[in-house]
């Protein structure tokens, strides 16, 4: 069995509100080593990354605490790379979505060493793939996307030359909210979206088996960037950037077993958890619960029981 380790990043300059640095340790209390190792997997928890400004750039209006999120940013994606490049499963313990331009550029070097595509599977409420052109708020925690993708000039954050994600290799699940210019850059560029109304009348069964099946015939890596807004706000209220009608309990928990089952997963984000917003600690319970199911924790027996 495959080793985890667990790197905390606790990053909320992406998000333009306080409290999603705490997300990482709201999780670790909430035992995500705790069920990982239950599991049988052996855990290394790496702590979290500093907190170091990146002295060659520059915050703008339009990509706002920029220096703090590239010094984020690059510390990530070689923590990542070297996670992954030592046969571990990195898991990022967040902190704002803007972790991701770490997470999946330094799983995307790792795909390119060993010849491999690398797929993400967003699931969020939001698509993420604006640019400091086009964003509203210039948060940095809605242009991740595109900057893995190679489509945000956010300025020498990393090289220019870096491994890219190919964006139509990029699925997203639950989807609910996009900017009217994002949505125009999505489709211009093939991204995959699935939103609230295609799992209402297609299934998340159904969605996710097509999604595994593409990766599966790819002999592609699966890197799973999970936002707690890809639920419901009832379901965890813990995020900044709620969204009425998403995920339910159990259509996020298939999922997760699903994606277990296809032997896939290669990395994964838990992201935009404030534990400032949350009820007791109820979405740090539930972002756990998910992860457990990512890695073989069953929630609900399948067999009917007799009576």
């Amino acid at each position: 069995m495959a080793d985890i380790t667990l790197i905390g990043v606790p990053i909320e300059e992406g998000s333009g509100r306080r409290g999603c640095a705490m997300g990482p340790a709201a999780l670790r209390i909430a035992g995500m080593d705790v069920v990982l190792e239950e599991l049988g997997f052996s855990v290394h928890d790496a702590g979290d990354l500093p907190r170091e400004a990146a002295t060659d750039i520059a915050a703008t209006d339009t990509a706002k605490r920029l220096d703090v999120i590239a010094g984020f940013t690059r510390a990530l994606e070689t923590a990542t790379y070297v996670a992954a490049s030592s046969g571990s499963i990195p898991i990022l313990l967040g902190g704002d979505h803007s972790l991701a331009m770490g997470s999946v550029s330094g799983m995307a070097r790792y795909a390119a060493a060993v010849g491999k595509p690398l797929f993400v599977l967003w699931l969020d409420a939001h698509a993420d793939f604006n640019t400091p052109e086009t964003s509203p708020s210039g948060n940095v925690h809605g242009m991740p996307v595109a900057f893995y993708c190679g489509k945000a000039d956010l300025g020498p954050v990393l090289p220019a030359d870096r491994p890219l994600v190919d964006p139509t290799r990029v699925f997203q699940i639950g989807i609910r909210s996009v900017d009217a210019v994002e949505r125009k850059l999505i489709a211009e560029h093939g991204v995959r979206v699935f939103d609230m109304r295609a799992i209402d009348e297609n299934g998340m069964a159904f969605i996710m088996r097509g999604i595994i099946e593409e990766v599966q015939a790819a002999g592609g890596l699966l890197h799973v960037s999970l936002d707690v807004d890809f639920l419901d706000p009832d379901v965890a209220p813990g995020v900044g950037t709620t969204v009425p009608g998403g995920a339910t309990f159990r259509e996020a928990h298939l999922a997760m077993e699903m994606l277990c089952d296809s032997g896939l997963v290669s990395s994964v984000d838990v992201v935009e958890l404030n534990p400032f917003l949350d009820d007791r600690g109820k979405s740090a319970r539930i972002m756990v619960e998910l992860t457990a199911s990512l890695f073989g924790r069953r929630i609900l027996d399948r067999p009917t029981r007799g009576a």
